[in-house]
């Protein structure tokens, strides 16, 4: 079963364990204008798109994979009167072409998966965006290196060495944008409610025994050991 995404992350504003006044900080350290073209990867439901058009007025090409998301993106923007501002293609960014060179800036907040970590992330974004241009990528962390022998890495590494595969993709690191406590909070509470309000509107569901051994899991992992260990940042870098 493909985990339900769109049950999920229901009530989620920004589909990442942040802030919109986080989002505004990603902007400046970006050096957003009016005058910026940013690509937006994985743009999800279009949180951090509409606080950026709204904040610097850059125009902004949002590419989700998930029809619901990438429709409720556009919704947002037309509600915000920043439609003129952004546009949203539904694509899994992995195989479409992207112009080179075009963009002042890439962001690609939480979702480096599309390509791997966030160094095939960087690496995918450093042709698109223009000289000095700049990437933002959130990515997890590990916040104690090694691991525990019982806790699997899952593919991410410690701070030093995530900031390590940004620059070996040609990005020198000029801003990190930390989650909070509260942060992951926030985000993993809003999953917990909207998969316990759904499991309880649908008890006779094929999936719903999946849907709640796995929700549990997470939840439990979550308690036991992630929020202690587990790290979440966006990683700004300027093109070298």
């Amino acid at each position: 079963m493909v985990w339900p995404w769109e049950i999920v992350e229901r009530d989620h504003e920004i589909q990442n364990p942040t802030r919109p006044e986080k989002i505004r900080l990603v902007g400046d350290y970006l050096r957003l204008s009016a005058e910026s073209r940013v690509l937006d990867i994985a743009c999800g439901k279009g949180g951090p798109a509409t606080i950026l058009a709204a904040a610097y007025g850059c125009r902004i090409l949002g590419v989700e994979v998930r029809p619901d998301f990438a429709e409720e993106a556009r919704r947002r923007a037309a509600a915000q009167g920043l439609e003129s501002l952004i546009e949203v293609q539904t694509a899994d960014a992995s195989e479409l072409e992207l112009e080179p060179e075009a963009w002042d800036a890439a962001l690609c907040i939480g979702a480096s998966f599309v390509w791997g970590t966030i160094a095939d992330a960087a690496a995918a974004l450093m042709p698109t965006v223009r000289g000095a241009g700049f990437v933002a990528i959130g990515e997890p962390f590990w916040r104690q290196w090694p691991l525990p022998d019982d806790i699997e890495d899952e593919g991410y590494v410690g701070l030093d060495a995530t900031v390590g595969r940004l620059e070996g993709a040609g990005f020198a690191l000029t801003g990190i944008i930390p989650a909070s406590e509260d942060d992951w909070d926030h985000y993993e509470s809003l999953h917990w409610r909207a998969v316990e309000e759904w499991l309880a509107d649908h008890p006779g569901h094929a999936d719903a025994a999946e849907i709640r051994a796995r929700h549990e899991r997470y939840r439990s992992e979550y308690l036991r050991f992630r929020r202690a260990l587990f790290g979440w940042a966006i990683f700004v870098g300027r093109k070298t």
